[in-house]
Formats: structure tokens, sequence, C-alpha cells
């Protein structure tokens, strides 16, 4: 019997229409527009001025903060200027803007083909070279890799988990990476748990991916203490909390972490990036990007420097559509809508999902008819309605005793929901107010 989380969950059409397609790489646009806000946590710090002169995988921004991250440029050439720019949130951040000129990478990048599958590094280095290389969290949520290997003092990460599940409808990029990459992202995985001095290594992929799984398994027979497992398909099976409970029936504590039941988590992406950051001396200036939806005319996979507007991806899959409706940035479920499409691409995108007019349209919110639907289907095991409720009327002490932080915004709620509700917009308002007063009670 496959492995899967025990409380709640969905099964939305999977819609994996770019499955098929190889990665492709996306020519490089005459201007680059990199926010210094793309990561979880303080914005870098930029450390170029206009005018300057600028190679690809060249240092231009430096973490702030301990929970900060380094951005390096991902073209060679003219810093044009330094200014406040859209990104996804809609709102304009600081960002570094870059006229191309060529493609020079730094001379300490190796730009071999040859797979480099031995690290003697110690932990201490390897962190280093992931903190130096401003590798973030490639599943989403971009939080600094270098901060989450650094393991609290008198806490021990037993277990590495390695999230290359995917269960978010119509994204592909992982499984992309999964067949093409294999070796590179097993050495990564390997690197990963020399750095948490890891005693067991679990691979958790979906069943709906039974190339990948064959694919990993053969070369993960090469080491040891590297295992993949293929899972039940369940939505939201890739969120951190469910894929540690069906891997190790382990259940993080409300307002913990993993590594309080003894492991940590990184996605397929992020192994990858540290492989060629460890291996290759690349830092992170590129990734993969799924562009894809139901009317577009090429569903694709595509490497993808940081900062190339999103309008570039769609041209090069076919175009926009006339029938669209919404353009969201990731997948249905977690994703949202964006307002213009020369943002950029930034390190948390993984997908770029165009739906047409009549997927993309809400139906009318009607009253709660108190079915219990949504409590059902939550994997935190919350009571969504009630959380909606609390936020609409900024009860926020209610709603921080009710544990609205616990949520981890899976859209689970709102999709089964016969009312229309838009029960995850209340939601995520009422963990914004209540996470700005705890932030508050903490200075």
């Amino acid at each position: 019997m496959l492995k899967t989380f025990a409380k709640g969950g969905v099964h939305p059409s999977e819609n994996k229409l770019s499955a098929a397609e190889p990665i492709n790489d996306l020519p490089i646009p005459p201007v680059i527009t990199i926010p210094l806000g793309m990561h979880l946590g303080v914005a870098a710090k930029p450390i170029v001025q206009k005018g300057d002169e600028v190679k690809t995988g060249q240092l231009i921004a430096q973490g702030n903060g301990l929970v900060s991250a380094n951005i390096h440029s991902s073209v060679s050439g003219k810093v044009l200027k330094i200014d406040k720019a859209l990104d996804a949130s809609g709102y304009k951040h600081d960002s570094v803007i870059i006229q191309v000129d060529g493609d020079e990478w730094l001379e300490t990048i190796d730009l071999s083909k040859e797979i480099s599958d031995t690290c003697t590094l110690s932990s201490k280095d390897i962190i280093q070279k992931i903190n130096d290389a401003g590798i973030v969290g490639l599943g989403g949520a971009t939080f600094p890799s270098h901060v989450k290997l650094s393991v609290p003092r008198g806490k021990k990460a037993k277990y590495l988990i390695i999230n290359g599940v995917e269960c978010e409808p119509y994204l592909t990029s992982d499984h992309a990476l999964m067949l093409s990459k294999g070796e590179e992202l097993l050495t990564g995985i390997s690197i990963l748990s020399r750095a948490l001095r890891a005693e067991k290594t679990l691979i958790g992929i979906e069943d709906n991916k039974p190339d990948a799984i064959e694919n990993l398994r053969k070369i993960a027979g090469k080491y040891n203490d590297i295992s993949v497992h293929a899972l039940k398909v369940k939505y939201p099976q890739g969120g951190e909390k469910q894929l540690i409970k069906a891997l190790i029936n382990r259940e993080v504590p409300s307002g913990g972490l993993p590594v309080d039941v003894g492991t940590v988590v990184f996605n397929v992406g992020t192994a990858f990036a540290v492989y060629e950051a460890v291996q290759k001396n690349k830092p992170l200036f590129e990734r993969i990007v799924t562009v894809t939806g139901k009317s577009l005319s090429k569903p694709s996979n595509f490497r993808v420097r940081i900062g190339t507007p999103v309008k570039d991806l769609i041209e090069a899959a076919g175009g926009l559509p006339e029938d669209t409706g919404k353009i969201i940035n990731g997948g249905p479920m977690m994703g949202k809508a964006i307002s213009a499409m020369d943002i950029s691409v930034v390190k948390g995108t993984s997908g770029i999902l165009i739906l047409n007019k009549n997927e993309s349209r809400r139906k009318p919110s009607e009253p709660c008819i108190r079915c219990s639907k949504c409590i059902s289907v939550c994997p935190m095991g919350l009571e969504p309605y009630l959380l909606m409720t609390l936020s609409e009327k900024s009860l926020h002490e209610r709603l921080e005793r009710d544990k609205v932080m616990d949520c981890n915004e899976c859209g689970s709620c709102s999709y089964i929901c016969p009312s229309n509700r838009p029960l995850l917009d209340y939601i995520r308002l009422g963990k914004s107010n209540v996470g700005k007063i705890i932030r508050m009670r903490k200075k």
C-alpha cells in the first residue's frame, strides 16, 4: 500500500500537460530586472551601482541579516539603475536592472558537462558555499537554505527528506528535473546529507511519476543511505508536514519545525542547485519553470535566468491565448494571480499558469451551509470556516488561539467548498495580521 498522510487532502485534476516536455533554454532578454527581496526574510543589500559592468554569476547584492540570501547577476552587461520595480505581489520593490551585453560567466564557474559526484568538504564548508551561492528553497517557500542547514544546538536532523512530490496540478518542472538531471540531483542530495550529518535520506515522489521513481531508484542504488519512496497521489502531499507524516510517521507539533521531530526537508530543485553550487561553483541565478495552461499552444518546461520577464516565457510557449482569464504565478491551488506580464521570474517561480476565462471565473459566494467539508479536507486539522469568520471580523487574538498560523495555505478548503466561499483569501489575510502582531510582540 502506498504511503500518504492521514489527515484531510483532496484530489484535484492533475492536468500535467507539460509532463513529457524536455527542459529547453529560454533565450536571454535584452534587459533583466532582478528583485532584491525574492527570498523569505530581509531583502539583500545591493553592492553594485549604476554604470557598473557585471558578469554572469557575479554577486550583486549581499544577504542582509540572519535570514536573508545573496543575489547574483544572471547575465553579463551594465547596471542601468537600481530602482523599484513591480513584482508578483503587485507592489514595487528595490531591484537591480541590467542591460544585457553577451553572456560572459565568472571564471570560477565550472562550465564542463562532466558530473562531479565526490564531495570531501566539511559540513561547515558546504553550508558556507550554499550561503555564498544564494540558494533558497525552490519549492516555493524560498527560505534561505544555509539557515535551514544550521541545525540549532541540542537538536539532531536524523532524517533528510527530499520532496519530489510536485502535487500542485499543472506543474512539471520538478518532474522534468528528476528525469534529466538524476545523477547531479542525487549528488546534491548526498551533499545535503553530509552537511546535516543525517543518518538516513528519503526521497518522496507521487506515484503518478513512475519514470522519475524508476530513474532515481536506479541511481540511488549507489548510495547506502538514500531510498526512493512512491507515495499515493493526494494533494497536498508535498506539504512539508504532510510529507514527514507520510514518510516517517512523525507529526510536527503546532508552532514547531521539522527539526523538532528530527528531520529537515528540501525540494529536489534545491538539491540540484546545491550540486551546482558545491561541485561547479555556480550561484543560483537560473531555475526550471513550467509554463502551461489548457489554451496554451505549447505547454513547456524552460531553464530561465532570474529576472527574465514573464511575458518572454509566455511568448516562448506559443503566446498569450485570446481566451485568457488569469495568469497565475505558481499552480492553481496555492498560486496567486499576477496583474502584469512584465514582472520578473524570481528564485521561487516554479510555474506560470494561464487559465482561460471559464476556468478563472469565480462563482458567486453563498452563505456557509455548515457541511463541514472544509474541516474534513484540512490537512492541518483546522476549522477553515471559523478562521474565515474570525478574519472577517478582525478577531486576531481568537485567530491566534485557533492556530491560524498552522495553516499551510494549500487551498483544499476553498477547492471543496460547495458555497464557493473565499476561505483561503480570508485565512491568508488573518495569518498576515496575526503574524504582524507576533513579530511586534517579540520586539
